[in-house]
Order: structure tokens, then sequence, then C-alpha cells
């Protein structure tokens, strides 16, 4: 019988050690691109091992691909770290309240997204409102391979937020004026720093948690209210023809952000299912843990440690102690 959270935590707080190699209970977490995934991702990982004395390994994906292994419940992915929603619904529709695969924690914390310029550049050009970006003064100073159009990042490839964001330059009216750019982060992370070391213009995709309200002096820009019925949003996995179907007028609403994990793995390793459920962070953990990855340089895992280590009586809740 395999041991409880409490039972494998009791014992590395006793001195007793971690399970034997052949009892311990494993995971596969999910690694999507965006920093904060990948810092979550680590910190899951040190709790499993070091405090429950399980094996965990870190799997690259992006969201269709960890859900869909989730889905299958064969360890090749159980836990996706970093579940936006509404951004991620369509997987969360599918899995947890379709096939009912897939867990959903009930502990998220507050996520808010729009699109964010320097504050030298918005202070300087008059720029407060999205709709701002559309001016051809402004257009022009966001032009960096003279295709008389502005650039604006708008996410990574495979993000679902990505193609919310794609629909809004549309949507906007800005494709006269912008051209959406999909990059990895670390582009755009690098595209930033220029942009502001050479005082030109530069808009991207923006969202709180996140590393880049420590590295930069950075605003977020006006968008129209929320308003439900503006804001319909097909993902590619619904339908071929997302983009057609789509529409996207008006700021995101506020976000919920958790991890989901596979219900497949209650049965293989109850302990780690157990301490998923009771897991739970704040959007500035994870904006500290985004901040010492991409702004310092530090490696996830060593971020994660030194976090467990500092906070081990927010660990011990998370074990049920």
């Amino acid at each position: 019988m395999k041991k409880t959270v409490l039972g494998l935590a009791s014992a590395a707080v006793l001195g007793l050690g971690t399970v034997s190699a052949g009892a311990a209970e494993k995971v596969a977490i999910g690694v999507p691109s965006w920093t904060g995934a990948q810092a979550i991702a680590a910190l899951l990982k040190t709790v499993v091992v070091e405090r429950i004395g399980g094996e965990a390994t870190l799997v690259p994906g992006n969201n269709a691909t960890i859900f869909q292994a989730m889905h299958q419940g064969k360890g090749d992915i159980d836990v996706h770290p970093d579940v936006w929603l509404p951004n991620q619904e369509s997987f969360t529709k599918k899995y947890v309240d379709g096939e009912k695969t897939v867990e959903l924690s009930k502990n998220p914390y507050e996520g808010n997204q729009g699109f964010c310029v320097s504050k030298k550049f918005a202070q300087a050009n008059k720029i407060t409102h999205i709709a701002d970006l559309g001016r051809p003064d402004v257009a022009a100073k966001m032009d960096s391979d003279g295709n008389g159009k502005g650039e604006m990042w708008i996410g990574a490839p495979g993000w679902a937020s990505a193609n919310v964001n794609e629909v809004k330059v549309r949507d906007y009216n800005l494709l006269p004026f912008i051209d959406p750019i999909r990059a990895e982060e670390s582009v755009k992370t690098a595209r930033v720093r220029d942009s502001i070391a050479k005082n030109e213009g530069y808009a991207f995709y923006c969202y709180k948690p996140h590393a880049i309200w420590y590295m930069f002096d950075v605003v977020m820009l006006e968008e129209p209210k929320y308003d439900p019925a503006k804001y319909v949003m097909v993902q590619p996995s619904d339908s071929p023809d997302w983009y057609k179907k789509s529409k996207v007028m008006t700021k995101d609403a506020l976000k919920n952000v958790q991890i989901a994990w596979s219900k497949s793995l209650a049965k293989r390793s109850p302990a780690i299912a157990e301490f998923f459920a009771r897991f739970s962070l704040k959007a500035d953990d994870v904006s500290n843990f985004a901040y010492q990855i991409s702004g310092k340089g530090r490696k996830p895992e060593d971020v994660a440690k030194e976090w467990v280590k500092a906070n081990s009586k927010r660990v011990d809740g998370w074990l049920g102690l």
C-alpha cells in the first residue's frame, strides 16, 4: 500500500528518509514555454522530490499536447502547471467538463492581461489606449523593418492567448497599421530591452503576474471594458475556421490561473495527487519566480529549491501537515 502525503512528509521530517526507489510515486510535469509556467513546474517537481520522496520529470509541450496527454492518463504528461482561464477554456470544457479525465485545481490565483508599451514611449507620444497604436505617427515609430507597419508581439506559437490577440488586432481595426508577431517569449524580452535602450517604439502582449513588471518600466494600455457579448473566441482546437468565427472587441476578463492534472494520477500516485489538490500560489509569488528566472538569469530549479526551503510552513500546508 502506498504511503500518503502525510506519511511521506512525516518520514522526511523525522529523518527516516524518503521511500525506496521501487515504491516512489512518479509524475511527469508538462512545461509550456512561458516563464511563469516553467517556474511553477520546477516548484512542483521540487516538492515532489524533496518533500514527498517521489520522482518527477519535466516534459516540454504546448497546451494541446499537455491536455491530450493528461486525458489519455498513461503518465506521459500528468499535470499542466499554469492553466489560464478563460484563455484555455476550450481544453477545460473538453477534458474537465466533458471527458471528465482531467482535474482542475480549486485554488486559483488572479491574472490580468493586455498590451503594453514602455512608459517613456507612452508619455512621449500620448499613448494611453489600444486605439492609439492605430495612429499613423505611432505605428511609424514602431516600424523596425520598413514595411510601413509597426510590429506588436502577440504571444508565442501554441499559446491560446496569442490566438485571442490575433483576433483582437483585427477587431480593434489595427491590421492596417500593425503586424501581429508570434515568437518565443525570449525574443519579446530582448526586443523590449533593445527598444527601450534605443528609444524606439514597441508594443507587446503583457500579463500579470510576470517578470516584465520587475524588469522594465512599462504600462498596460486601456481597452474597451470587458463585454461577454463582444467577446466570442473560438480556438483552433474547436474549429479550423476559428479566426473567421471569432469576434473579440473588448478587454479580457480577469483570469483564474491554476494547475490541472490527470485524474488517473489519483490511482497511480495518490500522494502527489493530494498535494496538487492543496497546492496554491499568489500572483506575487509567480511574478517573483519569473523575475528571478528571466530578469536575473537563474535556473528555475534553483529558484524553486530556494523558495521551498524559505517557505516550509506553506509547503507543509500543501502536504496536509
